[in-house]
Formats: structure tokens, sequence, C-alpha cells
């Protein structure tokens, strides 16, 4: 029997078929390569990185000393016991001439009745009256501590010290210096200053911010200087003479009220701070007005702000730094250089979370902290996990009461594919689908969050699949809140 021939209704559809699944192939095999490509230029971008910072690594890794006088050495009590009689001396050496010539003065003598006159005409008309003692020596305080006075002076003392290597004469002459500085540039003055104060609109907000502490504690700045691409806000900062010292100012300014309101010179606690300095989109080398303002805030810091930074985090080095290092390099001690870390665009949040845990660190820095957050804050601690390249890691959370359990996660970069679901303790139960598996792109928001009502123990099962080829760093953390907290 002849086979029948092929209805003709059926072949466009296997026609159909076919075509689709060549534009399918065609689809995975375009993105195989548009993969392989990504991942030839991030490693292209590693190398560049790892270059970068091994060209200005410092051999040395700075270590905070103490500040109590009991654990110095001798040789370095010795230079501080020095320079605190000194000190007093120096601080009379700045009195103005003419504050010591009204130490002795001439008085003329009082009127003498004429009969007075006649009997003594050897009295003479006037006489010179030595003048009452003159006050001592006007005390002089730096960061609202006096340089003598308590234990707190003697952290103050430590940081000239140290800046100068403990040579008492260096660190007496800086001091004397840094005072000068402050009374010509007006500190005191500057505090008040309400102009500056309304200067701080939300560019330089951006700009220039403290958020959170590191691991020890010390208060983080964070520098972002890209904020300064815009030529908008470039010009209302750089753009004359006037807006510039305007703003070096109103640094200063926010330099110091962070030192008076967010340290503490007693002995043993927290007097210095750490800084998070970014450098993706700065201006960098390609605007001289910033430039002249980089190098005159850095001569102003170092010359007067001893001591004050316990790690300088540069993150988003970009090639020309390079220059610009060796440019300033010569002008900052070994001691200085040691407490410098580097870190390229892929390394930047690594890098940053040896330091800073990741409830510190701000959403835009790979963390987890965020502003207004009716569920978490920095107190609630962040777990953080490396996933090795194409495999799955899951996250457990166990249940045992009644609420709305609420976590958070992120993995930098994404690229993954995330789901979730409960499973009961009680055995015979089903486990109940929390989210579908779905990819999370670069593009999606930063931050993933889910919640989910409790009604009997059990736990909340996270799985995250690695399918790239590089591994990540996953961020989580969750808590526990009564129905009744979520209601309101």
């Amino acid at each position: 029997m002849a086979e029948e021939p092929q209805s003709t209704a059926e072949a466009p559809v296997a026609t159909e078929t076919k075509v689709e699944e060549v534009v399918v192939e065609a689809k995975a095999a375009t993105a195989t390569e548009e993969t392989k490509v990504e991942e030839v230029v991030e490693k292209e971008e590693e190398k560049k990185e790892e270059v970068v910072a091994a060209e200005i690594a410092s051999s040395v890794s700075f270590k905070e000393e103490s500040n109590r006088v009991a654990d110095l050495e001798d040789p370095e009590k010795k230079a501080l016991e020095e320079l605190k009689q000194l000190v007093p001396a120096a601080a009379a050496e700045e009195k103005p001439v003419e504050a010591i010539e009204e130490m002795v003065v001439p008085v003329a003598a009082p009127e003498a009745p004429a009969a007075a006159v006649e009997e003594t005409t050897a009295a003479p008309a006037a006489a010179e009256v030595e003048a009452p003692p003159p006050p001592p020596p006007e005390e002089v305080s730096i960061w609202g501590v006096p340089l003598l006075g308590d234990e707190r002076s003697d952290v103050i003392l430590l940081k000239f010290l140290r800046a100068r290597d403990f040579k008492v004469k260096d660190a007496l002459a800086m001091i004397k210096s840094a005072v000068r500085w402050r009374k010509e540039f007006g500190i005191e003055e500057l505090l008040g200053d309400a102009d500056l104060e309304a200067a701080a609109d939300a560019d330089l907000e951006k700009a220039v911010f403290m958020h959170g502490v590191d691991r020890e504690g010390h208060p983080v700045c964070y520098n972002a200087f890209g904020v300064f691409q815009d030529k908008e806000v470039y010009a209302k900062v750089f753009a004359d003479e006037e807006k510039r010292q305007r703003f070096l100012r109103w640094r200063i300014r926010f330099l110091e009220k962070g030192i008076r309101e967010l340290l503490d010179f007693n002995p043993g606690a927290v007097c210095t701070m750490v800084q998070v300095n970014d450098l993706k989109n700065s201006p960098g080398f390609f605007k001289r007005e910033f430039m002249q303002v980089t190098n005159k805030a850095i001569t102003i810091l170092s010359d007067n702000y001893p001591e004050f930074i316990a790690r300088q985090v540069v993150i988003n080095v970009p090639w020309w730094y390079l220059a610009f290092n060796r440019m300033i390099s010569p002008f900052l001690t070994q001691r200085s250089k040691s407490k410098f870390v580097y870190a390229g665009p892929s390394k930047s949040a690594e890098t940053i979370f040896r330091y800073i845990a990741p409830e510190q660190v701000p959403v835009q820095y790979g963390g987890l902290s965020k502003e207004n957050d009716a569920d978490f804050s920095t107190a609630d601690a962040v777990t953080d996990v490396t996933i090795k390249p194409g495999t799955k890691h899951t996250v457990e959370i166990p249940v045992s009461e009644t609420g709305v359990l609420v976590w958070e996660l992120r993995v930098l970069g994404w690229g993954v594919t995330y789901s979730a679901e409960f499973v009961p303790t009680a055995e015979g139960e089903y486990s109940i689908i929390v989210s579908k598996a779905r990819k999370l792109a670069a593009a999606d928001d930063p931050i993933l969050k889910n919640t989910y009502k409790v009604g009997e123990p059990g736990k909340i099962v996270i799985t995250i699949d690695n399918t790239s080829s590089k591994k990540k760093k996953l961020l989580y953390r969750s808590k526990t809140k009564s129905a009744a907290t979520e209601a309101i």
C-alpha cells in the first residue's frame, strides 16, 4: 500500500517549529558569545586593577597604636613629658607684642596740694609705678580640648608627636603652626557660620557624608568625587576662586563638626575616622580647578589635622590615579602611606567589607544600609557568603513563632537564580513555594526583600543558583515581626 501524502496543514507547523528551534539556538549561541566576551573583558579589567594595586600598594600595613600613656614606650613617654613642658612657653610666644609691652606701664603721679609742693620741693612730679601682674596666658584649645589639661590633652599631643615621629621640636613647631592657622582661618567662627550651613545642599551632601562605623568602631566618611562630573554641580563649586574658597571652608567645617561630634579624645576611646574615597567618574587631572582645590585641601589636612585617619580606602581606582599617586607620594610619610588601601571597580565592595561590615555600608557601595528602612537597621547583622562558580547555595531560616518573617538579600552583580520555599517541621506536610525560581540580572534592584506570614513551625529555604563562571558574594539577614506590628 502506498504511503499517504503528508497533510499540507502539518507541513507549515513542522517548518515553523524548526525555524523557532534555529532561532532559539542562534540566540543561545549569541548569548554564550556575549558572555564569553564579557568574561574576557572582566578578566582584563581585573588584571589592570591588580597592576594598579600592586604599583601603589604600601609595603607596610598600618596598625593603630594605643593612646594610653601607660602603654607607651619609655622614649615616647619622655617625648610627651618634654612636649608638655614646652607647650606653655610656646603659647606665651604666640601672645601679641603689645600685650608684653603692657606688663609694665608708666603711671602719672596724682596732683599734690600747693602747700605740700612748697614743703617737699624735692618730690618728683611723676613716678613710674609697676602695673599689676599680667593675666596668665590665654588657654589654647584645639577641637574643644585644652592643649594642657587632662588625659584628653595627652591624646591631642600624641597626635602631633606621632605625625613627627616623636621629634619633640618638630611636633612643637607643628602645634604652633596649627594654632596660628586655626586663628587665621577662623575655625571657631566657621562652626557658627549660618551661610555655610545653608550651603550644604543635596549635591554636596552626596559628595561628602558620614555613614556608619567600621568594624573597630571608627566613624566612616565617604567622599564621592563622581558627583562633580555633573557640569552644573561642578560650576557651582569650582567655577571661580570665591566658589572654590567657599567649598574649601565648607569642607573644613564639615570635618571640624565631625571631629567634635563623633570622636572622643579620652584614652582608649575612638579618636580617628575611616575615609572611603570613591574615584568613580572623578574629574581627576582633567579639571584644573578640581585639582587646585584637592591639592590645597591635602596640604591643609596634612599640616593641621595630624593622625585623624585610621584608614584610607580608595575604591574604583582609575588608570590616571597612578600618576596622581606619584605626585602626592613625596608629601606623605611612610606612616601615612601605610594607611592607604586601593581597589579597582570589581574589587571595591569586597575591599570595603574587609574593614566595614555590610550592614554599615550604604547600598550604593554594595552594602545593605539604607535610610528610612522600616524593617532593618545597622544593628541587624548581615551574613556574607561566597558562592563558587557553577554551584548552588541554600540559606535556611528556622521559624518557631507566629508572626511575619522578613528577609532581604543581595548578590553583588546578581547574575544568579533565586527561589524560596517554606518547609513545615511537621511530617507529611507539603512545602509551600514562597517565590518561584527566577533569574536576577544586574539591572534588577540591588536588594531583594521578601516576607512570609508564619503560622506553624518550620523553615524558609532560600536557594541561590550561581550559573556564572565567577564567584559571587551573597549578603542576607532576617527577623520575625509580630503580625500586629506588620499591620501597623
